[in-house]
């Protein structure tokens, strides 16, 4: 079924069945109250799409783009949402029941209805509560996970860069060979966490707790900020087969890293 043919049905009122529409483009469309029961969306683009009213119950909407869509009042009974983006999105006054959110993106100027607990839903964001949550490989660049807890979550390979990670609670984190290339990690919670492979290239460390990493084997921490002389020295501590172990990715071992790192002496002015 062609997209205009789609489009001809749904603006009808018709049911467009059991069809599947991977990967349609139905962005800064009117499509409010159109019937897309049980459909098959899977990376559809509703970017800025109006989908007020609209049945989407049951429907497949994995990795689908709703940035900014229009969703007020919509039936999303048991959808699945799994890594959609719902950034900017208005979902005032829609029916969540059932529906999975599981990696599913939101940020501030996400709109859920009211009295919905988004923030344990499993979808990420600021505030998010995801604890031991399995974000492996998820590409997350440029999140806001602000305040959000991640306590013993599993982030191994999850793509991490330019992430605003400030006051994040990371303690015993899974981070092996995570992408946290220039993120923001200023007051993070790292301890316990295991750091192999990562790389944290660039990364804001501001005031961010490091005590009693699991590993730190083939972390770069090239051009970080905020790093004191005191954590530096505490880093190069730990065992030398961890500090001599290279970063897959950057080429470079964890010793060279911290050792070529150029820290701005205590109380010089700027």
């Amino acid at each position: 079924m062609e997209k205009q043919e789609v489009l001809t049905a749904l603006k009808a009122g018709l049911p467009v069945g059991d069809r599947d529409l991977y990967q349609f483009d139905f962005s800064g469309l009117d499509l409010s109250n159109v019937n897309l029961y049980q459909v098959r969306l899977i990376g559809v683009n509703f970017t800025q799409t109006n989908l007020t009213g609209a049945d989407l119950q049951k429907a497949d909407l994995r990795r689908a783009e709703l940035t900014q869509a229009i969703l007020r009042n919509a039936n999303l009974e048991s959808a699945w949402l799994y890594r959609t983006n719902l950034s900017g999105a208005d979902l005032s006054g829609a029916n969540l029941t059932g529906a999975k959110l599981q990696v599913s993106r939101y940020d501030s100027q996400t709109i859920f209805p009211e009295g919905f607990a988004y923030k344990s839903s499993g979808a990420v964001g600021p505030g998010a509560n995801l604890n031991g949550g399995y974000l492996n490989t998820a590409n997350l660049r440029q999140i806001d996970l602000q305040g959000a807890s991640l306590l013993g979550a599993y982030l191994g390979g999850t793509d991490l860069t330019q992430a605003n990670l400030q006051g994040a609670k990371l303690s015993s984190a899974d981070l092996r060979r995570a992408f946290l290339t220039g993120a923001f990690l200023r007051q993070a919670r790292l301890n316990g966490a295991n750091l192999a492979g990562v790389d944290l290239r660039g990364a804001d460390l501001t005031g961010a707790e490091f005590e009693n990493l699991e590993s730190i084997a083939g972390a770069d921490f090239s051009q970080v900020q905020g790093l004191s002389e005191e954590m530096r020295s505490q880093l190069l501590s730990y065992p030398l087969e961890q500090l001599d172990t290279w970063n897959s990715f950057t080429r470079r071992t964890t010793r060279q890293s911290l050792e070529n790192l150029m820290l701005k002496p205590t109380g010089d002015v700027f």
